[in-house]
């Protein structure tokens, strides 16, 4: 379990279409074996530290003619921004991908003063 220690506790939350392959015959697409794609996303404000960040899929739209493999996660998260990481892998066909992502963390107090 991860404590905030901060009054001041921020939400910041997203929407983000990674891609849409089927419409430009990208390689999640028409590819096959490990692919990757990788998507930067900036919070509206700066964060204390690292906050927590969970990432998930809001749209789906995958071939049913082949497996459906998919990974996505959160990665290099830092005070400012993380990346989306969506992975897919074999023969499976993505056309398009949405993620949803929030991310809760600690934010700075003006009324408290760092006197060093």
């Amino acid at each position: 379990m991860r404590r905030l220690n901060s009054q001041l506790t921020g939400v910041d939350q997203g929407s983000l279409m990674l891609f849409s392959d089927f419409e430009t015959g990208g390689d999640m697409w028409t590819g096959e074996g490990a692919r990757e794609l990788r998507q930067t996303v900036e919070f509206s404000e700066r964060y204390l530290s690292p906050p927590v960040v969970n990432v998930s899929i809001s749209l789906w739209d995958i071939d049913q003619k082949s497996n459906q493999r998919a990974d996505i996660t959160a990665e290099n998260i830092s005070a400012d921004q993380f990346e989306i990481v969506f992975r897919t892998w074999g023969d499976t066909r993505v056309a398009r991908i949405r993620a949803d992502w929030l991310a809760i963390g600690e934010l700075a107090d003006d009324e408290i003063w760092d006197v060093k």
